[in-house]
């Protein structure tokens, strides 16, 4: 499908695309979200903790959010979501991956930007417990390049399943780091690489066989982590091999559930190669929007109600 068109024009403060992620991340909030918390029980032992919030009325619909790196459910761009789709008719499940919901996991392999495996038990799960006649994904930055590669690697993806929405996404995970690099996002490198080792240190002491001092001294960037913890944690050879293996642009030609990927062309988190214009237009069930304006997950908008999460709910409501 060609691209789509985009009319997001934010006032002039937000047409800066730091401002428009750094006002999204730290002072955005939204109130007035009520979530409920579920345990979930993982094949291999380890836990999930998904946080439910209903609709207004009984609904047959539910819509699945993903967060980001270092996210969490209650994340205002997670809780937003939440809100615009409980008003609307939809019940929600926000994910806490591995780590995430304020408790370390029980493994020492926690998430990663291709981990299908959880996704999979994820909806299993709710396809076995609940009733739902329509299953939608909503995923951000990490989260969309997860869902993206669960739709396209050859899942048996139910039928429930009717459509997804993935916002800022780095299709191509080496483009995306490379980026993280750079001198322009040093200030979200160091705050991502902060949070990661903090949790790489609590693993050291759950698991003290499994990573040494010396090893924790040789991250010095967001690939050194990878390379030392990501990429051995969860069987991949090193970090450009995980890269590699979970970048969702290579899936998305098998893709076939109505797709919405929304990536801001002033996201200074994506590269060239994050934006799949040639596999969009090779494939009738994916969609592609590139507004010029947004940032990273930012897309500010009026009534404290952003641009995608409207984009999102119009995108649903149309399947």
């Amino acid at each position: 499908m060609p691209q789509l068109e985009s009319n997001y024009t934010p006032p002039l403060l937000f047409r800066n695309g730091h401002f428009a992620t750094i006002y999204s991340g730290i002072i955005r909030s939204v109130n007035g979200v009520v979530q409920k918390r579920e345990r979930i029980t993982l094949s291999d032992g380890d836990f999930l903790d998904l946080d439910w919030s209903d609709a207004q009325h009984p609904s047959q619909k539910l819509v699945v959010l993903l967060h980001g790196l270092e996210g969490d459910a209650q994340r205002p761009y997670i809780t937003g979501s939440v809100k615009i789709l409980n008003r609307n008719g939809y019940d929600t499940c926000a994910v806490n991956y591995r780590g995430c919901s304020g408790e370390p996991n029980k493994k020492y392999r926690s998430y990663h930007s291709g981990a299908t495996e959880d996704l999979i038990e994820i909806l299993d799960h709710i396809l076995n417990t609940k009733d739902y006649s329509d299953i939608y994904l909503k995923g951000f930055s990490l989260g969309g390049n997860l869902l993206l590669k669960y739709l396209g690697e050859g899942n048996n993806v139910p039928k429930e399943l009717k459509g997804a929405v993935a916002v800022s996404v780095p299709c191509n995970l080496y483009d995306s780091c490379r980026q993280l690099l750079s001198s322009k996002n040093i200030l979200y490198a160091i705050r991502f690489k902060g949070n990661l080792l903090d949790k790489l240190k609590q693993k050291q002491q759950m698991f003290p066989e499994k990573i040494s001092d010396k090893d924790i001294k040789k991250i010095k960037t967001l690939k050194d982590f990878d390379d030392v913890y990501t990429s051995q944690a969860h069987n991949f050879k090193d970090a450009l091999d995980y890269y590699e293996q979970c970048s969702s642009l290579q899936f998305l030609p098998n893709i076939k559930v109505p797709s919405l990927i929304i990536n801001a062309k002033d996201d200074s988190f994506l590269g060239p190669e994050c934006y799949p214009v040639k596999e969009t237009d090779n494939n009738s069930k994916l969609y592609l929007e590139t507004p010029s304006y947004g940032g990273h997950v930012g897309f500010w908008g009026k009534n404290n109600i952003t641009y995608t999460e409207e984009r999102a709910l119009d995108f649903f409501d149309s399947i």
